[in-house]
């Protein structure tokens, strides 16, 4: 997936190497792949090509990209499992926020009726205390 006439490469880093048998898909900007350790089935990363950190750093168009090739793999799980009612989106921007690979991407991961008692709260998950509406500020 890498070119080497892109600006940054890391030769150690899991997506700037990812096999390209693990490629879904891909454009100029980004590639998309599975989830090696999926939250639910079909868990799947949007990584940009250019090895950056931050979400915030990306360029104006890797961002379209980004977000097109979300959409993009939002319809492609939609058409493969019809149990799937719902999505959560996000990024990992930050070693207090979880980030452990540092290279930009973005889990979009499918929910389906019943994969947890009370999905209320979405990704307020993150902060277990807060997810359930009325324990923090908003819904």
């Amino acid at each position: 997936i890498w070119d080497p006439g892109m600006a940054e490469h890391i030769s150690d880093c899991l997506l700037c190497n990812l096999p390209s048998k693990d490629i879904l898909t891909e454009d100029r900007h980004c590639v998309v792949t599975r989830e090696t350790y999926p939250v639910t089935p079909l868990h799947t990363i949007i990584a940009t090509k250019r090895h950056v950190p931050s979400f915030f750093d990306l360029t104006g168009e890797e961002r379209d990209s980004l977000f097109d090739q979300l959409s993009a793999a939002r319809a492609a799980i939609l058409a493969e499992d019809y149990t799937v009612t719902g999505f959560n989106f996000g990024t990992n921007d930050g070693v207090d926020a979880g980030q452990t690979i540092f290279h930009c991407n973005a889990h979009l991961i499918p929910r389906r009726a019943g994969d947890i008692d009370d999905p209320r709260g979405g990704v307020r998950g993150v902060i277990p205390a807060r997810r359930i509406p009325g324990r923090g500020t908003s819904g």
